[in-house]
């Protein structure tokens, strides 16, 4: 049997690397099997900045679950998401994920210098800049000094939907900014500036939705997203149906079928 396993997987390993198969091990929480996958793909495709983009996505959702970041309740709290006490980070994680990102950016920038509209680069450095954003606001608990590379992250998202408004994947990050500033008091969203953003959470929500039916790296994130989003603002049914969705797409993952069991006794009352 462990012959004929070996052999099955052989047609698999022979295949070319891609970054869905290295994100659907992340989303399952097989982090080292995303790590593998997305080293094999740089090795195939060492100029494409989104493989070092990707790269460092898989390192800095291995942190946030390590911190248990990405539990529900953590986003469902402005409390807990403003609490300044710094947790401990993996030092040696982090080195990589910076230098990932450098890398990225790198490729990104040489790929401009060629073609100034070029998709992926633009794609490549709006999500290096959100990723640098999520680990300063949720790691380094400096939400103030988070907010330049969120901006930096909107300007290429809108520059990028601006060259090509079918590239779904892009609303993701115009979809955060929107729910974020929609969040915030108007006297607040007054010193906010984010270019293209209405501040609208049914915008948000709309574009999240896009994102999950048409994108094709960020589908099951925008519905982590949604589900956050959807508890946030008191609609736990809605979040039930997504978690359930993302407890079928990705069995081997831990946290979608606990954030269940959190989550089912609270609705009985509402069906």
């Amino acid at each position: 049997m462990p012959k004929l396993s070996i052999l099955l997987l052989l047609p698999l390993l022979a295949q070319a690397a891609t970054i869905e198969f290295a994100l659907n091990r992340m989303y399952n929480f097989d982090f080292n099997a995303a790590d593998r996958e997305m080293d094999r793909y740089i090795a195939e495709k060492p100029e494409d900045p989104l493989g070092y983009t990707f790269r460092s996505a898989a390192y800095l959702f291995r942190e946030l679950d390590r911190l248990a970041i990405l539990e529900g309740e953590f986003f469902a709290s402005d409390k807990k998401f403003l609490d300044k006490k710094k947790p401990a980070p993996d030092l040696a994680l982090k080195l990589r994920f910076r230098e990932s990102l450098d890398l990225s950016r790198q490729k990104a920038q040489s790929l401009l210098n060629s073609d100034p509209n070029h998709r992926n680069a633009l794609f490549a450095l709006c999500l290096d800049a959100g990723l640098t954003s999520d680990y300063t606001a949720l790691i380094e608990k400096r939400q103030l000094g988070s907010l330049s590379d969120a901006r930096e992250s909107q300007a290429y998202a809108v520059r990028l939907l601006k060259l090509d408004p079918d590239y779904a994947d892009a609303y993701l990050t115009t979809g955060v900014t929107e729910y974020l500033l929609g969040s915030v008091p108007f006297f607040v969203r007054w010193f906010l500036h984010f270019d293209e953003v209405q501040g609208s959470k049914a915008v948000a929500v709309d574009r999240l939705k896009l994102v999950v039916k048409k994108g094709k790296y960020l589908g099951p994130f925008a519905k982590i997203l949604l589900v956050i989003v959807h508890l946030r603002e008191k609609r736990p049914q809605s979040a039930e149906i997504l978690l359930s969705e993302l407890s079928r797409e990705f069995p081997e993952n831990p946290l979608f079928q606990k954030e269940l069991q959190k989550l089912r006794p609270t609705l009985k009352g509402t069906k």
